[in-house]
């Protein structure tokens, strides 16, 4: 691809009452040169010598529900969404995600990739309202959505990538402080200075941050400012920034070896400030996984300025609008493709929930509420219905299915549903749309249905 040179990341450190293991799998895929055998050595003997007195997993499962078949992650390719969160550890109530990023891990092929999210895409909530992908979370959270802020966060992801999403992983910033205060913290190379005036302080006011060009050594403090700072730059900028800070934390574990009596210490200080639905078994075979990926086989990259154009929302939000095309194409790379699922044996829910196709319904008839009702039927089987409304005209004898996207399982069931003969499923993947397949109900389903 030809924006292939501007492609960055971001990624921040992940876990939860084990971090340390989650942290130095991520920074080891990130960086990809972590010495895989001392990485697998530590995490085996972690494991293996695990105090099982230690703070229960309380809400492990938290999150799972609904994801349908989880992978062998020592077999499968397993996605993982990343979620930093704005939350110190005192306050209360819902948040917004800052930071969303994709990992994914193919044991198989033995790569590894990485896409980061901005926050400001303008997507459909499933359940809600199109808007912002950084308010899935707080939603999900405000509402008590089944799983929580990340449950929402995962499947809404899910549906705008058109890929499942397997596990989540939360850190807030404060843990990443802790973090790496106590790894000593890191050094970076300053390319350009950076000044902002008007840096949240964490206490609804502003700081000033100014850090020179130049190599700085930061503490956890200053480390989250240089990730984070925004005014002046855009999110975009900000990604590369969060790119070097990884790198750094890397390079700063690669030169500690964080010898095993380490890890009860760092447990305790960044204890409470990250969560996962990914068990111990899981991490271990992940880690394991994660040792025999060469470096060149670890991709990363952006849904950047390329993929996206800016645009006032009615109530005069900035926004970016995805470019749906752009972003399959980049997707497809990280992420193989579409996944086969042909003579699978999957059922219709795993199959629509894998292809995450958004449809659109609308009533070519004169029976009244007939797309609604619809709409929330296919919604209870698993299908991601965005819209329902009236057809361009009411006299529709036969229903129709317009395939914009060619998500063929979606179509192929929809069709075998609704009775649609192949002449009338209409192919115009050569049309952009907003919707990947729109069902129009004509009468010969209307007097069925009624």
């Amino acid at each position: 691809m030809a924006q292939k040179s501007s492609w960055s990341s971001r990624l921040v450190p992940t876990g939860w009452r084990r971090p340390l293991l989650s942290v130095l799998l991520v920074v080891f895929v990130a960086g990809g040169i972590y010495s895989g055998h001392l990485f697998y050595t530590t995490v085996k003997n972690f494991v293996a010598h695990a105090q099982l007195s230690m703070p229960a997993l309380t809400n492990l499962e938290q999150g799972r529900a609904g994801n349908g078949s989880l992978p062998d992650v020592a077999q499968e390719r397993v996605n993982i969404l990343v979620l930093g969160v704005d939350k110190r550890a005192r306050e209360q109530g819902p948040s917004r995600t800052d930071t969303m990023i994709v990992l994914t891990i193919d044991p198989q092929g033995k790569t590894a990739g990485m896409l980061s999210i901005p926050r400001d895409l303008w997507v459909s909530v499933p359940g809600y309202s199109e808007r912002r992908i950084n308010e899935a979370h707080f939603v999900g959270e405000l509402d008590d959505y089944p799983g929580g802020g990340p449950a929402l966060a995962k499947k809404t992801v899910q549906y705008t990538l058109a890929i499942p999403i397997h596990y989540y992983v939360r850190v807030n910033f404060e843990g990443f402080e802790k973090l790496v205060d106590a790894i000593g913290g890191i050094t970076i190379d300053v390319r350009e200075a950076i000044y902002d005036e008007e840096y949240p302080d964490g206490n609804y006011g502003y700081v000033t941050v100014d850090i020179p060009a130049g190599v700085q050594h930061m503490d956890g403090k200053t480390s989250l400012q240089y990730a984070r700072v925004r005014h002046g730059g855009s999110d975009f900028a900000r990604a590369a920034r969060q790119q070097e800070v990884i790198k750094a934390i890397r390079d700063k574990v690669l030169s500690l070896g964080i010898p095993l009596t380490r890890i009860p210490e760092i447990l305790r200080i960044v204890e409470g400030s990250v969560q996962t639905d990914l068990n111990l078994n899981e991490m271990y075979a992940l880690a394991k996984v994660a040792r025999e990926i060469p470096a060149q086989n670890i991709r990363s990259a952006v849904i950047d300025a390329s993929m996206t154009t800016p645009q006032l929302t009615p109530n005069g939000a900035d926004v970016l609008i995805p470019d749906r095309a752009r972003i399959r194409e980049v997707v497809n790379e990280l992420f193989g493709g579409p996944t086969p699922t042909t003579a699978s044996g999957l059922s219709e829910k795993e199959l629509v929930a894998q292809e995450a196709a958004r449809i659109e319904v609308q009533n070519g008839t004169l029976t009244p509420g007939l797309a609604k009702r619809t709409a929330e039927h296919l919604k209870g089987l698993g299908y991601f219905v965005v819209s329902f409304s009236n057809a361009d005209r009411t006299d529709y004898a036969l229903s129709v299915i317009m395939d914009y996207s060619g998500k063929s399982n979606t179509v192929n069931l929809l069709a075998k549903r609704f009775d649609i003969a192949p002449q009338n499923i209409r192919r115009c993947t050569d049309i952009q749309s907003e919707v990947d397949v729109r069902l129009v109900l004509g009468q010969d389903y209307a007097s069925s249905a009624l």
